[in-house]
């Protein structure tokens, strides 16, 4: 290298000299060096590794597996029957076995408070699956296919997404008010949810489409439907994910108000916005009994927005630190 300067430095017109460093003088193989016993990682094991680290996951996980937990068990908790109601008991304070006292219908307060966990988080849960579904098949084909296909789906996502869901679920709710099931709600805020889902699994499958992995797999002969179930999907799960956590709050938060205003669960089943509908009337004689069921349903869309946000960090590139 020595030689090989002095000989260009021979060469060149005055005042056109140049200085050419050494080799061993500009260590760019060690500041360009790669691990290689280093494992793989991966986008999901680095965003497993951001959520263990935060407080905010920690907090909301255990709050969520608790109240899991009372959803699955509540037997475990309680043993007195929720829909056993006695005047006798009506408006009595809290006594031993039971520590939030009676409604004005004399029914255990506690109890309804622990079984509806039950109802809240099952509407929650699978009307956010079906949300998820129902949203990323439709999002995602109108963004793989384009064209045509991706104009229709577009404008029947627009359709649905001018309808306001309180609105278009109290509508439907009462149009269908003979036959009352939870499944129905469920139905219901499947049919107009799915907008919000639909959109985000659009956009992200329109920028996965068009990076070098679906290229190359097409060019290896792999199906377009291969390509966008088995390796663009995949790779577009991260924003869903996010919507979907996030969302499973706002369902909840709906189930109770449609019970709230009379047209959501019927009477018969435990639910915390049945109850806290029921308790308007005597909110100046007992506010307590309203304040327990409006508590375990705030410290349940809590847990799920805390653990949203958190997810949504832990996947987002820009908020993770070196």
């Amino acid at each position: 290298m020595t030689e090989m300067n002095e000989t260009n430095l021979s060469t060149v017109l005055p005042g056109q000299e140049r200085y050419v460093a050494p080799l061993d003088e500009t260590p760019l193989k060690a500041v360009d060096s790669m691990d290689e016993s280093a494992p793989a990682s991966s986008m999901w094991a680095d965003a497993w590794r951001t959520l263990r680290k935060n407080p905010l996951f920690i907090i909301s996980g255990l709050l969520i597996i608790f109240i899991v937990f009372v959803a699955l068990f509540p037997s475990v908790l309680t043993k007195q029957n929720p829909n056993y109601c006695t005047l006798d008991n009506s408006l009595d304070p809290a006594s031993a076995g039971h520590p939030f006292g009676f409604d004005l219908q004399g029914c255990d307060v506690y109890s309804r408070v622990v079984y509806g966990t039950r109802t809240s988080l099952s509407v929650g849960v699978f009307a956010t699956l079906l949300v998820v579904l129902l949203g990323t098949l439709i999002g995602a084909i109108a963004g793989f296919f384009g064209g045509w296909v991706d104009a229709v789906l577009s404008r029947l996502t627009d359709i649905f997404l001018a309808l306001p869901i309180l609105l278009g679920a109290i509508v439907v709710l009462q149009m269908f008010k003979t036959s009352s099931s939870i499944w129905k709600i469920i139905l219901v805020m499947t049919l107009f949810g799915w907008t919000s889902v639909a959109r985000i699994a659009r956009g992200a499958v329109m920028e996965a489409k068009n990076l070098e992995f679906n290229t190359a797999s097409t060019a290896l002969g792999s199906t377009p439907i291969r390509n966008l179930f088995r390796h663009i999907l995949p790779n577009s799960l991260a924003p869903i994910i996010v919507v979907g956590t996030t969302s499973l709050a706002t369902y909840i938060v709906l189930e109770a108000t449609l019970s709230f205003l009379g047209v959501g669960l019927p009477t018969t089943t435990v639910s915390w916005g049945g109850d806290i509908s029921n308790a308007q009337s005597i909110l100046r004689t007992d506010p307590m009994v309203l304040f327990y069921p409006s508590a375990a349903l705030a410290i349940t869309v809590l847990a799920f927005i805390m653990m949203g946000d958190a997810v949504k960090d832990a996947l987002d590139p820009k908020s993770r630190t070196a």
